[in-house]
């Protein structure tokens, strides 16, 4: 097997850049990642704390301390980044102490694995020491914010560089102290990153999951359904026809409040159109994979209707607090990281997030106009991966 490239720091905080959705500029540009900085090293104190309170009842903790070291990376790589200053110059001045960093060294830092003595990683960290370099690396980025609010940085390339080296060092030392190598954490963050906001040219769906299999148990590459509200008896339910065909159950509210949620079904045609996946269609439309009894058991059964449920329950509750997310044009990413952590395990995990976005915001973009219509056609297209609407008489 061909052993994998060291990353070099250079490389990862080109891409990191590329991620940067911050688009101020000047000092107000630097104080935004600095404060998502301090921010960082702050969840990582938070890790800390939980794991020392809960002991085995806290779960995933080396998972969380490995990503909060990615994102204090990403900031403080972009923070470099703005001021023009490159991670592998800044790296060369560590060896320096005080004063004298400024002569720069002799030494020559590559990649992340170059300043660390390890390559492996170690226990979890748990103990004061750690908590003691996590508390140095906060005082140190709390002091450049200190100097950026008295405007004593703006101007003054040497001691911006000088903070960033200091920040650097204490990192180091504190990553060291946790067990973990920084050149995993990078790679972690950039796929993490990526999958959130992809670069130029990255934005491809992947393959439809169902491409390999008989046509007669594929998702219908164009699905036109007929959607509708009626009324029986003073209540209200949603109804949905395919091909003149009524299709699953009537749907209301359920809730003593109506809220619209009858119209969710939009939400699964949407996950069908856009990810290319939904369990809950593919019972609707009895095109189960039954010739795969493994698959159809375990990414079409009722367990994986059930996720696809929870998770539409979810996001509905989200949507309720942001006007069916009418103004939103991006998500939030806890958000879209939860529900990440809910797929795990169902074929759909291989959907990036930005993919995750699409289909919730095109989605609930057709879920107003039927609260506003109360009737139209909706078409999931699988090829285009896109969802529309229609109105009808």
């Amino acid at each position: 097997m061909t052993s994998r490239a060291p990353l070099a720091m250079d490389d990862f905080q080109t891409q990191a850049l590329g991620t940067d959705q911050n688009e101020r500029g000047g000092m107000e540009g630097l104080r935004f990642p600095l404060l998502g900085l301090f921010g960082e090293i702050g969840s990582l104190l938070s890790a800390l704390k939980k794991k020392q309170r809960d002991r085995e009842a806290y779960t995933g903790y080396r998972e969380s301390v490995i990503e909060e070291f990615g994102d204090v990376l990403w900031y403080f790589s972009n923070i470099a980044g703005r001021a023009n200053l490159k991670l592998s110059e800044l790296a060369r001045k560590l060896p320096s102490e005080g004063s004298d960093w400024s002569s720069g060294g002799t030494h020559v830092f590559v990649t992340f694995a170059d300043l660390q003595s390890f390559h492996g990683s170690l226990d979890p960290p748990s103990g004061s020491v750690y908590e003691e370099r996590l508390i140095e690396l906060g005082g140190k980025v709390g002091r450049l914010l200190d100097d950026v609010a008295l405007d004593r940085i703006e101007r003054n390339r040497d001691a911006l560089t000088g903070h960033l080296v200091e920040i650097l060092r204490a990192l180091v030392s504190a990553a060291d102290e946790a067990g973990v190598a920084l050149e995993d954490v990078a790679e972690g963050n950039l796929r993490k990153t990526r999958s959130r906001w992809p670069l130029p040219g990255e934005r491809i769906p992947p393959p439809l999951f169902d491409d390999e299999d008989d046509p007669e148990e594929r998702l219908p590459r164009r699905i036109e359904m007929n959607i509708m509200e009626r009324g029986l008896d003073g209540k209200r339910y949603v109804r949905m026809q395919w091909n003149g065909v009524n299709i699953g159950d009537r749907l209301t509210d359920n809730k003593t409040e109506p809220d619209d949620y009858r119209f969710h079904d939009v939400f699964h045609l949407a996950c069908a159109a856009i990810l290319g996946w939904s369990p809950v269609i593919r019972a609707l439309l009895k095109v189960k994979r039954k010739s795969r009894p493994t698959v159809d058991e375990n990414q079409d059964g009722a367990r994986a209707q059930l996720v696809e449920e929870s998770v539409s329950t979810w996001i509905f509750s989200h949507a309720l607090e942001l006007d069916y997310f009418r103004s939103i044009d991006s998500l939030d990413y806890p958000l879209l990281k939860a529900i990440e952590a809910q797929v795990k395990g169902y074929e759909v995990e291989n959907c990036p997030l930005w993919l995750w976005e699409k289909a919730i915001l095109d989605g609930y973009r057709v879920l107003r106009c039927l609260r506003e219509q109360r009737k139209g056609i909706v078409t999931a297209d699988l090829t285009s991966r896109s969802i529309e609407f229609k109105p009808i008489a």
